[in-house]
């Protein structure tokens, strides 16, 4: 961890992260245009607000030079990511926000499930436990949510199919992230998902101009808060801080939403929900220490070879 070029301690920054994106699904709450609107525009407003920082060069080069694997993988990345925001932001038109928020923490299960079949990675039988714990813990505010309404069970669906989606992008952008800056495969999946939600939506008919001028200002909002200062911050500190500590930091985003949500939005959170969120969000964290510890231990014997 490099903190002398950091003008704050990176718990400061970890901490601004976790409250921009907390804030995601209070300004998707606030909207009544479309999901599918609501998402193009986040996505497509991040890539005019990327335009002044990009390297220009770098990507003509890197792009020119990119094999049809790279382009496809790129491709399948940015349209699930899109799906991602498509599927998301839906569920919170039928749902509460502690259901859809507690639900994308199953992010890294489905990675993991995913990555054994695509890449035959392999998790050790604490990983395996950690994963049946937090699935559970998503019955749990499943069957919380048949009491409250259909509509809600449907919403927590979709808060599923928009995780099994970022988690596809997620393991399709893996490899070319070791291969290209950070801001230049953002800008690239973000442009990619923006267009496939553009797309959808004049399939469906659904208007891309006729929204109020609070919809225009919390579609720049949210390009602006949760994306920029959000997940844009968090890939800029990859720099300064590991992975695995960023990825616990990500998993207050539910907490931060759920305290968010019942101030602004007045949403009371029900005993299935705290139950099921409290053992989705600690399997997740025993999982994510037990991945970080056994990466550790990977390292410090590959090191041991080079040296022997």
């Amino acid at each position: 961890m490099n903190k002398s070029t950091l003008p704050l301690p990176p718990p400061v920054f970890l901490l601004i992260g976790v409250v921009a994106v907390s804030f995601s699904s209070i300004l998707i709450k606030w909207s009544e245009a479309p999901a599918s609107i609501l998402g193009m525009y986040r996505l497509l407003f991040t890539v005019l607000l990327f335009l002044p920082f990009l390297p220009w060069r770098e990507m003509k080069i890197l792009f020119k030079n990119s094999t049809l694997k790279e382009w496809l993988m790129l491709a399948v990345s940015g349209v699930f990511l899109g799906l991602h925001f498509l599927f998301w932001m839906e569920s919170f038109s039928h749902t509460t926000v502690a259901s859809a928020m507690i639900l994308t923490a199953l992010e890294p299960v489905f990675v993991v499930i995913g990555a054994y079949f695509l890449f035959k990675e392999k998790t050790s039988k604490v990983g395996i436990i950690s994963i049946l714990i937090a699935v559970s813990g998503s019955v749990i505010i499943a069957s919380g949510d048949i009491g409250v309404s259909k509509t809600a069970l449907y919403g927590d669906l979709l808060s599923v199919l928009g995780t099994v989606a970022v988690s596809v992008h997620m393991l399709a952008g893996q490899e070319l992230c070791r291969e290209m800056p950070s801001i230049i495969y953002s800008f690239a999946v973000f442009l990619i998902g923006g267009l496939v939600l553009f797309v959808y939506n004049i399939c469906t008919n659904v208007s891309l101009i006729q929204y109020d001028i609070k919809d225009w200002w919390i579609f720049l909002l949210l390009a602006l808060i949760p994306n920029i200062f959000g997940h844009a911050l968090f890939n800029w500190l990859l720099k300064y801080v590991d992975a695995t500590t960023i990825s616990m930091a990500i998993l207050g985003e539910p907490i931060g939403a759920i305290i968010l949500a019942y101030f602004l939005l007045g949403e009371m959170t029900t005993v299935s929900q705290l139950v099921g969120g409290m053992i989705v969000m600690i399997s997740v964290m025993i999982f994510l220490k037990y991945k970080a510890a056994e990466l550790e231990k990977v390292m410090a014997l590959q090191e041991k070879s080079n040296i022997s």
